[in-house]
């Protein structure tokens, strides 16, 4: 049975973490298998998001603790680091994180790299890697520039769960909800993003990961040529028409067009 399954409807690709006897933790058989369902996403044209969400009470437990008793056995065994907390940042699709269950020490590295994450209230959290004598290493380059100091201080060095509301409120997660308008909030910006044209939302996510690190001039350069580009493009050409005539553009699929939801 897999570990990872995935279904694609209407350009979504839902990636669903189904090890539910095993917390979801991310040992080497179900990292591998997301790693594929990640690739998929990424080259196939067809997937216009991509939704990352679990099955069971439990959204991920972390790195798979079983028999590593005095193992020195990389947390991602078989998978740089990068390979799958990283992979997000880079990827030109966007990613929303549909997160239904618990998700402490790495299942927190895999909420923060989201673009857009919704948690159900019910869910709880927590970095309890010192609780079992290590640190959050890794997930530490996604999670802290997320967090404020005192927030990720107070967070790491001591351990403990806190609710979902706590997790939107230091910015691990954009926003928690009740259980039972989890959907509903995810099918929300689903829509949002499937209203964005492909092309600049790629472009969109390419400046959000490269203009923080850049100079001020440097910025503004590389920002005036990708905008020209952009404005030069036929997805402009096409969605400044459709504006004009009050229209969804033609990316947009049919069955999220304002005219097929009455």
């Amino acid at each position: 049975m897999a570990l990872v399954e995935t279904d694609l409807r209407s350009g979504v690709l839902t990636v669903t973490l189904a090890d539910e006897a095993n917390r979801n933790a991310l040992g080497a058989a179900l990292v591998g298998e997301l790693v594929d369902a990640l690739d998929r996403a990424d080259s196939d044209p067809g997937v216009r998001v991509v939704v990352l969400t679990n099955r069971g009470r439990v959204f991920c437990a972390g790195a798979d603790l079983t028999g590593r008793e005095g193992s020195s056995v990389p947390p991602l065994p078989g998978h740089r680091p990068e390979e799958l907390f990283a992979r997000f940042r880079r990827s030109p699709k966007p990613y929303i994180g549909r997160i239904a269950g618990h998700c402490v020490a790495g299942g927190m590295g895999l909420a923060a790299a989201m673009d857009v994450s919704v948690a159900a209230e019910s869910a709880r959290f927590g970095f309890t890697e010192v609780r079992v004598g290590v640190a959050p290493a890794m997930i530490s380059v996604v999670c802290l520039p997320k967090l404020r100091e005192a927030d990720a201080r107070s967070a790491i060095l001591r351990g403990n769960r806190f609710g979902a509301a706590e997790a939107a409120r230091i910015g691990l997660v954009t926003s928690a909800v009740p259980d039972d308008r989890l959907d509903e909030e995810v099918d929300a910006v689903v829509a949002d993003l499937l209203a964005g044209g492909p092309e600049a939302i790629a472009a969109s996510k390419e400046l959000l990961a490269r203009v923080p690190g850049m100079a001020v001039d440097e910025a503004f350069a590389w920002t005036a040529e990708l905008s020209a580009r952009l404005f030069a493009g036929d997805e402009a050409r096409e969605g400044i028409t459709a504006y004009l005539q009050k229209r969804p553009a033609a990316w947009v699929p049919a069955d999220h067009r304002p005219a097929d939801r009455r």
